[in-house]
């Protein structure tokens, strides 16, 4: 008797059964602008062959890819433009500020210790906090000669207003430059640097050797520098650990403002949307707070907005993964995956409110975030902010204008091409002053269905995984069935014709 097919048949089944779902993912789908869920129309003069677009909030929000391989520039024909994807450089600054101080000397006072934190001497202060007088106690001056005859301890540096800077443009120094005492070629000494936003509380932060040394030809060699790392104040005492102290001729601080380092970046403030016990934890563990995103958002600060006047909220900020169970009984588990960890607070003192700043983590892009808090008995909701700094689009502007930005389809595949293949030849400068497209309003299209979460993906994932082994199983026990009816059947039909 022949070898039965059905091993063979039921083998062929299942690679079919398999191969079938990749198949179907693998097949190529039209890449027109109606397999896209929204679009942006683009204004542009139609005088320029290279326009650039910064990519606003809306496509971070809506586009279903990590790396915006879903962003395309169609013309009126459905022609889709070459187009490149890139972050312009932050320009440093060419020079550094500098601010001129208002030198205080104080006369008649022992020199104060570098360590000190007071300051035993009056000073008389204008409403907008500028120095007008500075004046050694009477019971530390030194001899009966007058005031301008007495003896130079310490030097008070009032840097003025422009020291102090806003939210937006905070200044910082990091840096005091010397010129050299009128009258002294040749000067040796070691002083220390004080402090202070208040005139009350001063903090050491940095010392340095200054030398001034000149030759018979009017040459000078000069160490005029004290560094330290970058701070924010506004006045200064200067006071000599080592050498006469003296009169400097003039005194600068070397600003560094803080946007010249930073790129311009988006926030965006999201509410919990829901509220989490933790699993496997003990009752008394606070819940999570869940906050929905987009993948395509390029998250690299993570800021808190706590609504109460005084808090201090130390927590756990990341995502949800999804990996194979450690557990009988269960195919995949959800486990928290933490980013960083930070204390973020709000606390007013003496009027004033202190706040915490954002926190700077490596780029994310997740559907969902997940703040954790570590105190047992934290109860805020606080609002999420995540920041990023937005891609500029650049694209040839051929074919047929209009021109519209279509994004928001999952399994859009990556077509941005190196920015030398669309802008060619073309200089930083000359990249910065591109002509910017103008967005229309925000299309809603009917091609592409809403993209799912990565959870949701991976939930589906399984399940189809599933019903193809339960439809491989079935089926199985469908032919090993017909296998035994046909083995039935011939050792029925042998009986018979014994008999």
């Amino acid at each position: 008797m022949p070898q039965s097919p059905t091993p063979y048949l039921l083998l062929m089944l299942l690679s079919l059964c398999t191969f079938a779902p990749v198949h179907a993912a693998n097949a190529l789908k039209p890449d027109t602008p109606s397999e896209y869920s929204y679009a942006l129309p683009l204004q542009v003069s139609g005088k320029q062959g290279v326009v650039a677009f910064q990519l606003p909030q809306a496509v971070y929000l809506n586009a279903k890819t990590a790396n915006l391989d879903d962003v395309r520039v169609f013309d009126a024909n459905g022609v889709a433009q070459p187009h490149a994807l890139h972050r312009p450089q932050v320009a440093q600054p060419a020079r550094r500020d500098s601010l001129a101080a208002n030198i205080f000397p104080i006369r008649g006072g022992a020199n104060p210790t570098a360590g000190g934190t007071s300051i035993d001497v009056d000073i008389r202060t204008r409403p907008d906090g500028s120095v007008m007088s500075v004046r050694a106690h009477a019971g530390k001056r030194q001899g009966n000669t007058g005031a301008a005859n007495a003896t130079l301890g310490s030097l008070i540096l009032d840097f003025g207003a422009a020291a102090i800077g806003d939210d937006s443009n905070p200044v910082r120094i990091d840096a005091l430059r010397f010129d050299a005492p009128k009258g002294e070629a040749n000067y040796n000494a070691e002083v220390w640097l004080q402090t202070s936003s208040d005139l009350k509380h001063w903090s050491t932060i940095g010392a340095a050797e200054l030398s001034w040394l000149a030759n018979d030809n009017g040459q000078t060699l000069a160490s005029d520098r004290l560094e330290f790392s970058p701070q924010a104040f506004r006045y200064a005492r200067l006071i000599w650990r080592r050498g006469v102290p003296v009169e400097f001729a003039a005194i600068h601080a070397e600003t560094l403002p803080r946007q010249s380092s930073e790129p311009v970046r988006e926030t965006l403030w999201i509410k919990p949307a829901a509220v989490k016990a933790i699993e496997n934890r003990a009752g008394d563990q606070p819940a999570e707070l869940i906050y929905p995103a987009g993948v395509a958002l390029p998250v690299e600060q993570v800021s808190l907005k706590l609504s109460e006047p005084n808090i201090v909220l130390p927590v756990a900020v990341g995502y949800y993964v999804e990996r194979p169970s450690r557990h009988t009984g269960r195919t995949t588990e959800w486990v928290f995956r933490p980013i960083a960890h930070a204390t973020f607070y709000q606390i007013t003192q003496d009027g004033q409110t202190r706040r915490s700043g954002a926190l700077d983590i490596r780029v994310e892009h997740q559907p969902e975030w997940v703040i954790r808090p570590l105190n047992p008995a934290a109860t805020a909701r606080p609002e999420l902010g995540l920041s990023w700094q937005p891609a500029t689009l650049v694209f040839l502007a051929g074919g047929t204008p209009p021109y519209t930005l279509s994004f928001g389809r999952a399994d859009a595949t990556p077509t941005s091409q190196p920015l030398n293949q669309v802008a060619p030849g073309f200089s930083p400068r000359e990249l910065a002053q591109l002509e910017q497209a103008q967005a229309g309003v925000l299309q809603t299209g009917q091609g592409a269905a809403t993209g799912n979460s990565a959870a949701t993906q991976a939930g589906l994932s399984a399940r189809q995984r599933t019903y193809i082994l339960w439809g491989v199983l079935i089926l199985g026990v469908i032919v090993l069935g017909g296998m035994a009816l046909k083995l039935i059947w011939q050792m029925k039909a042998g009986s018979d014709k014994v008999n």
